[in-house]
């Protein structure tokens, strides 16, 4: 399985045929631009092109009424000033006698894309479309949408194929009010939309854009709408929001043609397994943005276990702008500035870097201490047959009495061989193996390797019965996290224990509100996971901690195991450092008190100086 790249030259006959400032940014360019930009990057060539089909008629009902569908079928035959009437009759819309066509191969790229995924054609893929289809409702085309792509691909989703539970996340500068309303009484499709707002200042001007727009009927709760209330937000603000409020729910239950081109040039290799970019600037979200997440948290709480367990008290906001007199007063060119953003460097700086396109020629390295030819790997990842130089291995084990030992020794020449092929930039990821009474000492190595050869911040998650090497310094450059210590304790900002949770629920609670916001705070150029005696996780939860991890250090982890578990796990963590999704956790479930108590007692003690453990602002009196 690979990546899919939908796509029809057609889709760019469509043009504004008038003068119209409004709508004169919705131009084939769109397309080209990030096609063009795919090519030169070599992305297409390393993805499955399909080409986009036209959606029936019948396919467009799944969400439009027939006489929509009808109207928009008529602008085929009609002349200019027809055209500009009805368009006319709609918000920020232009029709074209191409429309139809267009918009039926939009749809349809969508639902093909569906059925390729989930008939297992493809792994994933990405469908460069226009029109766009966001803002489309049941019998409207509104903001350059004609019918609603995304909304009919989930409802296809559901008809042709049974799924139960489907996730939108919408993230666009506008909010994509179509999708919710077609969407917002119905349970089996979480919609969750980031959205500039400005309290009802910025287009569309809705009141239902706000946080306490929640669903309606058996769809209370799958309606998420994040606000943000001032321009300008950056990495860490987005980064709060996923851990914050995204990810938390999933788990339970562009215009410009540059910034366009890049950021699709940026999806299509995250699909394609590559490792993401480093995040930029400073990770502290700005009040405002703490203030919408806070919103969004205390308005959906009521109908999501995960955040009932946490504080998620309303804050006090600047009052709505919107009037029942009509579209609320404008704000001056650009809004108020999040003051805590800085400016992002541009989103080409970010693939201009060599390793991340094309993808590194090894992506992830296999290094046990014999290779195992009954253990299933994905076909590029590779066992690795080299070892460092004796005398180098020696020298590295000396001080520790645990790597006396022959086998000790050749799975300390093996790791250090792969760490580094890491370091020099060969190889973005590894598995190695160690003796379980080695592993404290293989651990150290380890660290003291990576941070004398080059690694500037090393972020080390430890889980089992592993303590921080007594030797390792405490100059900032490390920082080390150990699942499964034996209380919650916070010994320095850098140095940090939990007990391993017992259920799936504190498992994820404690991921994405300790371990991410810490990582992501500390922004590391190397990630060691530790898998040591008694760490007490199974494959599935193993497996969703490396992919999680796999966003930080360009994508840079090392996973080292015991070498009696190895061959259990080696295969599953190769395949999610490869780029594969993480298996499934199996059926949800909800931290246990004594889990949330010790989690909220060390985001306590630990938020003065990690400011990505927020998520509420601070109040000022």
């Amino acid at each position: 399985m690979g990546t899919a790249l939908v796509y029809h030259e057609d889709m760019t006959a469509t043009r504004l045929l008038w003068d119209d400032p409004e709508c004169e940014i919705e131009r084939p360019e769109r397309l080209t631009a990030a096609l063009d930009r795919l090519r030169q990057r070599g992305l297409e060539q390393r993805c499955l092109r399909l080409s986009a089909r036209e959606a029936s008629k019948e396919e467009l009902g799944l969400v439009h009424s027939p006489e929509y569908v009808s109207l928009v079928g008529k602008t085929q035959v009609l002349g200019e000033e027809e055209l500009q009437a009805l368009s006319r009759q709609f918000d920020a819309i232009y029709f074209h006698p191409s429309t139809f066509h267009c918009a039926r191969l939009a749809a349809g790229a969508g639902l093909q894309l569906v059925d390729a995924v989930l008939t297992g054609a493809v792994q994933n893929g990405l469908a460069l479309v226009r029109p766009p289809g966001h803002h489309s409702q049941r019998a409207a085309a509104n903001g350059f949408c004609v019918f609603n792509n995304v909304a009919i691909a989930a409802a296809h989703a559901k008809q042709k194929h049974g799924l139960h539970r489907i996730l939108i996340v919408d993230w666009d500068v506008h909010h994509g009010q179509g999708i919710q309303y077609l969407f917002e009484d119905d349970p089996s499709v979480l919609y969750f939309s980031w959205h500039r707002y400005e309290h009802g200042r910025f287009w569309p001007f809705l009141r239902e854009s706000d946080a306490d727009a929640v669903g309606r009927g058996q769809g209370l709760g799958f309606t998420v709408n994040l606000p943000w209330n001032q321009v300008g937000m950056g990495n860490a603000d987005y980064v709060a929001a996923f851990l914050h409020l995204l990810l938390p729910l999933a788990f339970e239950g562009g215009y410009h043609l540059e910034s366009l081109a890049e950021s699709v040039c940026m999806t299509v290799q995250t699909l394609l397994g590559d490792p993401a970019p480093p995040l930029s600037g400073p990770m502290v979200p700005c009040q405002s943005a703490l203030e919408s997440i806070q919103s969004a948290r205390a308005a959906q709480a009521p109908y999501w276990k995960s955040l009932q367990l946490q504080d998620v008290t309303p804050v006090p906001t600047s009052p709505s702008t919107h009037s029942p007199e009509g579209r609320p007063p404008p704000l001056l060119p650009g809004g108020p500035m999040c003051k805590a953003a800085a400016p992002a460097p541009a989103l080409s700086s970010f693939l201009d870097q060599p390793c991340l396109c094309p993808a590194p020629s090894v992506r992830t390295t296999v290094a046990l201490t014999a290779p195992d030819t009954t253990l299933v790997l994905p076909p590029d990842v590779i066992q690795q047959e080299g070892s460092a130089l004796r005398e180098e291995t020696e020298a590295w084990a000396r001080p520790h009495e645990s790597l006396a030992r022959e086998e000790a020794l050749t799975a300390l020449g093996k790791l250090l061989y792969l760490l580094d092929g890491m370091l020099d930039g060969q190889v973005n990821s590894g598995i190695a193996a160690t003796l379980a009474s080695a592993a404290a000492a293989t651990l150290d190595v380890a660290i003291q390797r990576g941070l004398s050869h080059g690694a500037q911040r090393l972020l080390c998650v430890a889980l089992g019965q592993l303590d921080r090497p007594l030797d390792l310094a405490h100059d900032g450059r490390t920082l080390w996290l150990n699942i499964g210590g034996k209380e919650a304790a916070a010994l320095s900002m850098f140095h940090v224990s939990t007990p391993l949770p017992a259920m799936t629920g504190g498992f994820l609670s404690c991921i994405l509100g300790l371990v991410l916001p810490l990582a992501y705070g500390f922004q590391p150029d190397l990630v060691l996971v530790v898998l040591g005696p008694g760490h007490g996780l199974q494959g599935p939860h193993a497996a969703l901690l490396a992919a999680m991890l796999r966003g930080l250090a360009g994508g840079r982890v090392l996973a080292l195991l015991e070498e009696d578990s190895a061959p259990q796990l080696a295969g599953i963590l190769a395949r999610v450092l490869h780029g594969e999704a993480p298996p499934s956790l199996g059926p949800s479930s909800v931290a246990s008190p004594e889990d949330v108590q010790a989690l909220m007692y060390l985001r306590g003690q630990l938020e003065p100086q990690w400011k990505m453990l927020q998520c509420r602002p601070h109040l000022v009196a």
